[in-house]
C-alpha cells in the first residue's frame, strides 16, 4: 500500500513516529505523560487524558484548568463526538453589556463556564481505563515539583504578560518574578497542584459543585462578576453527532456548531467544484484558489453560526453541495474578493492526539482562547479561566447574539478523516481561526497532493485576516507571494518565528501501526512504541 508520498520536501522538518501505540501534541513532557498511562495498560483515552491535563499545567499560554474542550474519538467501532464547551452565566444579556459595540475580550465578562473539567471526567468513565486519579500524576508532579519552561511557550508567556499583568489574579499565578519564566527557567505551582489533586478525588465535582466550585463563585462575587455557583453546577457536556462531508473519496468530520468546523468542511465542499490536483503544488494559481474558497466558508459561519440551539439556517443546508456550488461560482480565478455571506436554501489552544493498538483514536483539544484566556485567575487554586464568551455577538438580530445560558461560537476543532467508513487519521491544527483553515490546507495536501501527514503540517501555510488581508507564512518564494499581490491579495510575510499559522498534531492510521506526526511550529513530539 502506498497512501502518500515519502517525500519531506519542506525545511524544519521533523521525522514521523511509526508505532502501534502513539501520542501527538504540542509539549513535549506532556506527550510522554500520556505514553506513560500506556506503558501502565491505558488505553488512548487514559493516554488523551493524561496529556491534557498536564498541559494545562506545561502549557498555560494556550490552556488551563479553566477551559473548554471538545473530542472526535473512534472507539475501535464507532465514532463519537463530544461538546464540552460551557454556556454563559444566567444573568448575561444584552442590557449587561449595554453601552458596548462588542463583547469584552479580557476579564470577568469574557468568561464563561469552563467545560474542560467535565470532558476529562466524562471521558474517563465511559472509555477509559485507568484509574481516574492515575491520570492527574503527571501534572501534579509537575506543578508541584517544576518544570523547565519551552523555548515556544516561553516567548508566547513574555509576549501576553503586559497585556494581562492587571487582569484579576494574573500576576500572582504566572509572573513569579514580576515577568514570565525565561527559557529553561524552572516554574512550579502548588496552588494548581492542589486543585488537581481536589479535581482527581472527586472526579471533578468538586469544580462544579464543591469547594472549588464555591472559591471560583466567591472570587467573581468578589470582583462584581456575574459567573455564580449555580451557573457552575447547571453546565452538562452534549455527546453530538459529527457533521461531515466526503472530499473526493475522503471524509473529513467535525464538530457540529457551535465550532467553527463546518467552516471547512464548506471550503472543501466548494473546491470539490475545481480540479485542484490540476494546479501545481504551492502555485500562485492553487494558493488563491483555497484562499477565496476559505473566505466564502468564513462569511456565511460569521454570520450563521452560534450555539445550535440558536442558529436559524440548519448545518445541512450550510453543506448542501448545490449550495456550495452557487458558491464556488463567485471565485475569480485571476482577482481576489471580499465575498458576503450567502442565504442557503432551507431543507494561544492545544490540540492532542492519541491512538492505541485496539483500534482506538482520539481527537482532542482544549483552549482558553486567546493566551491565556480571560486573564482572571482564581487565587491559590491555579484556575485560570477562558474568554469563550468573547466570541459572542452584541447584534440584536445575529444568531449568535449574547443571551443566557447560551453557547458562544467557538474556535477550537478536533478534526478526524475516514474512508470508506473505516478510521484514517485523528488531527487538528490549533490557533484561533486558523483552525478551519489549518484543516483545510492539510486536507488538500493530502489528497490533491499525496503529500505524507508529517510534509502536510510541515507546509507553509496562509491565513485570512480580514477582507483581502492575508498572513503567509515565511518560506514561501518571493516571486509566488508577489504573483499574488498581483491579484488583489494583501499579502504580508510573517517572520520565521511567528505562531499564527497553526500548530498541527496528527496520527494516520497504516496497516501494522500508526504514521504520528508533530510539527516544526512548535515545542511538540510525537511519542510511541
Amino acid at each position: 500500500m502506498k497512501p502518500f508520498d515519502w517525500q519531506f520536501p519542506y525545511p524544519s522538518q521533523r521525522m514521523p513516529v511509526l508505532a502501534r501505540n502513539v501520542v501527538s501534541t504540542s509539549q513535549p513532557l506532556a506527550a510522554q505523560a500520556g505514553l506513560r498511562m500506556m506503558l501502565k495498560g491505558g488505553n488512548a483515552v487514559d493516554a488523551i487524558l493524561a496529556t491534557a491535563i498536564s498541559l494545562t499545567v506545561l502549557e498555560p499560554t494556550s490552556n488551563g484548568i479553566g477551559s473548554d474542550a471538545f473530542c472526535i474519538l473512534w472507539d475501535g467501532k464507532k465514532m463519537h463526538g463530544l461538546n464540552a464547551s460551557g454556556r454563559s452565566p444566567a444573568a448575561w444579556n444584552p442590557g449587561h453589556f449595554k453601552g458596548l459595540n462588542a463583547m469584552p475580550q479580557r476579564g470577568w465578562d469574557a468568561v464563561t463556564v469552563p467545560g474542560a473539567v467535565s470532558a476529562w471526567a466524562e471521558l474517563s468513565q465511559k472509555f477509559g481505563k485507568l484509574p481516574f486519579a492515575d491520570l492527574f500524576e503527571p501534572a501534579i508532579k509537575y506543578a508541584q515539583d517544576g518544570f523547565m519552561v519551552t523555548p515556544t511557550i516561553s516567548r508566547l508567556w513574555a509576549n501576553q504578560v503586559q497585556l494581562l499583568k492587571s487582569q484579576p489574579g494574573f500576576a500572582e499565578a504566572f509572573m513569579p518574578n514580576g515577568r514570565a519564566p525565561e527559557v529553561g527557567e524552572k516554574f512550579s505551582f502548588p496552588g494548581q497542584a492542589k486543585t488537581l489533586i481536589r479535581i482527581a478525588e472527586t472526579r471533578g465535582d468538586a469544580f462544579y459543585k464543591g469547594d472549588l466550585a464555591e472559591k471560583i463563585a466567591a472570587y467573581s462575587k468578589q470582583c462584581g462578576a456575574a459567573l455564580t455557583l449555580d451557573d457552575l453546577a447547571s453546565h452538562t457536556n452534549d455527546w453530538v453527532e459529527p457533521i461531515s462531508i466526503d472530499y473526493r473519496g475522503y471524509t473529513l468530520h467535525e464538530i457540529p456548531p457551535n465550532g467553527q468546523g463546518i467552516a471547512a468542511l464548506m471550503a472543501l465542499g466548494i473546491l470539490e467544484n475545481f480540479d485542484v490536483a490540476k494546479l501545481p503544488v504551492d502555485s500562485v494559481e492553487s494558493l488563491h484558489l483555497q484562499i477565496e474558497a476559505m473566505k466564502l466558508a468564513f462569511a456565511d459561519i460569521y454570520e450563521h453560526v452560534s450555539d445550535l440551539q440558536t442558529m436559524r439556517v440548519k448545518p445541512t443546508e450550510l453543506l448542501d453541495k448545490s449550495y456550495l456550488k452557487e458558491r464556488a461560482k463567485l471565485i475569480d480565478p485571476k482577482k481576489a474578493g471580499t465575498p458576503a455571506f450567502g442565504n442557503p436554501g432551507k431543507g494561544g489552544t492545544v490540540y492532542l492526539t492519541a491512538a492505541d493498538e485496539s483500534g482506538m483514536m482520539v481527537s482532542y483539544i482544549q483552549s482558553n482562547f486567546s493566551g491565556f484566556g480571560s486573564g482572571v485567575v482564581v487565587p491559590g487554586t491555579g484556575i485560570s479561566l477562558q474568554n469563550r464568551g468573547s466570541g459572542f455577538s452584541l447584534r440584536p438580530d445575529h444568531a449568535n447574539v449574547v443571551a443566557p445560558r447560551k453557547r458562544p461560537f467557538h474556535t477550537i476543532i478536533p478534526g478526524f478523516v475516514t474512508r470508506n467508513g473505516q478510521p484514517l487519521m485523528s488531527f487538528g491544527v490549533m490557533g484561533g481561526s486558523m483552525q478551519a483553515q489549518g484543516h483545510t490546507q492539510v486536507m488538500l495536501r493530502m489528497v490533491d497532493y499525496q503529500q505524507n501527514p508529517q510534509a502536510a503540517a510541515d507546509a507553509p501555510r496562509w491565513r485570512i485576516d480580514s477582507g483581502v488581508k492575508v498572513g503567509i507564512e515565511y518560506g514561501v518564494p518571493e516571486d509566488v507571494i508577489a504573483a499574488m499581490k498581483q491579484r488583489g491579495h494583501d499579502m504580508p510575510q510573517a517572520d520565521r518565528w511567528s505562531t499564527d499559522f497553526g500548530r498541527a498534531q496528527l496520527i494516520y492510521k497504516m496497516e501494522d501501526g500508526y504514521f504520528a506526526a508533530s510539527e516544526r511550529r512548535t515545542d511538540g513530539q510525537a511519542v510511541g512504541f
